[in-house]
């Protein structure tokens, strides 16, 4: 959820201000006399902005949506970015400072008739010292459903779900370390239906286990609680170059706090940044996500391969390992192009894993740097995956 107001608070920014009555000189950089958003969004740092959204997952088909966007500052926070940002030759002017908090609420319906509305807040307090993330949000969605792990059906169901969803942290910064720790809470009241099923007409194995229908169609709640660890080097909020960013998550689910499901979720994700030389730059990706449960979980709570050319939903199992390779090189100051590759693997028993067949995209890109003051770009990545050819949007870091 904080991604998706990162991603879009000042990339999508440009696609509105454009249909503004606004001096169009607000839009060029007077470094380099391109195209660029710094000076627009400086003096728009506080109020409310609208946001176009685009899906281009093909597991729901695409889809388009929009969210309302509400900035955050003190007095004192705007007067000392705006003072940084008046600077049109300091290209490090918002290093130092943190972004500000921002609201949001949003609306979108994909091509298959799925739909999702919410609302989510991100806060920054005590100079970043202190940090909230949590949105709630309702959705009807339906996805396909291939089975788990290493069982994949010959043919697959087409799951929908309608859920109710919470989920929220609270950060606080170690000391004067780069960690941040605190609680984090996820909760999901979902009814889960796949209609008419025939075990025959989709070819599913004998083994398969014959309580999938019950799994599939069911009302279900979800509750957990835990403790997240953070830790951030990044040289740039948005899309950086440099450092590293390393997340740690490990939730209880119980009866205790409401959920039907008794299991516990580690989640483990490093993303590393590096800078090679003015020119190049590289990044990895690892995330390890682990559910330990005796019994099945519903579709919506069982790790996925997460990676660009895989649709969402498409690889699940308990275990999930995932590595994503990237390259880029800069052309001048505006724009940089790439290269990537990633693999995963999904399994549903954790003595299974190393066995369990990998999958393998890869793809290009391209990145313009719309924000010079902010070091913030937009651009385009196209993945293929297994089945899929699959391009995206991608504003700030596809990560």
């Amino acid at each position: 959820m904080p991604s998706i107001v990162r991603i879009t608070a000042l990339a999508f920014s440009v696609l509105f201000a454009s249909t503004v009555n606004a001096d169009v000189n607000i839009f060029t950089d007077q470094l380099d006399g391109q195209f660029d958003a710094s000076r627009y969004l400086s003096d728009n740092a506080y109020g409310f902005l609208p946001v176009p959204v685009i899906i281009t997952d093909p597991a729901v088909e695409g889809g388009l949506g929009m969210m309302g966007l509400f900035f955050h500052e003190s007095d004192e926070e705007k007067e000392a970015r705006l003072a940084a940002m008046k600077d049109e030759n300091n290209v490090n002017a918002i290093k130092s400072l943190m972004p500000p908090s921002v609201s949001a609420v949003m609306a979108a319906y994909t091509g298959n008739g799925s739909y999702f509305t919410g609302a989510m807040h991100m806060g920054f307090f005590k100079q970043g010292s202190i940090r909230y993330a949590g949105g709630v949000g309702y959705g009807d969605v339906s996805l396909d459903f291939y089975g788990f792990g290493d069982q994949n059906l010959p043919r697959p169901i087409e799951v929908n779900t309608k859920a109710t969803m919470l989920i929220q942290s609270l950060k606080f910064k170690v000391g004067n370390s780069k960690f941040y720790v605190g609680p984090l809470q996820r909760y999901t009241n979902a009814t889960i239906d796949i209609g008419s099923f025939d075990m025959m007409a989709v070819n599913a194995p004998i083994d398969f286990d014959a309580g999938l229908r019950g799994l599939l169609s069911s009302d279900v709640v979800t509750s957990g609680a835990g403790l997240t660890i953070d830790y951030d080097s990044r040289d740039n909020f948005y899309s950086p170059a440099s450092g590293f960013k390393y997340s740690f998550n490990h939730l209880w689910f119980n009866e205790a706090i409401g959920s039907d499901r008794k299991y516990t979720l580690t989640e483990l994700s490093g993303l590393n940044y590096f800078k090679i030389n003015d020119k190049w730059r590289s990044a990895l990706k690892v995330e390890v996500n682990y559910a330990n449960a005796q019994e099945q979980l519903p579709t919506y709570a069982t790790p996925g391969i997460s990676l660009r050319g895989i649709p969402a939903a498409r690889y699940q199992g308990k275990s999930v390992a995932v590595s994503e390779l990237e390259i880029a090189y800069r052309l001048n100051l505006r724009w940089e192009l790439s290269a990537f590759a990633g693999i995963g693997k999904a399994s549903d028993s954790f003595a299974d894993f190393s066995g369990s067949p990998s999958r393998v995209s890869r793809g290009v890109g391209f990145r313009y740097l719309i924000v010079r003051q902010y070091g913030f770009q937009m651009g385009v990545d196209i993945a293929k995956g297994p089945e899929d050819t699959v391009f995206y949007i991608q504003a700030g870091s596809a990560w």
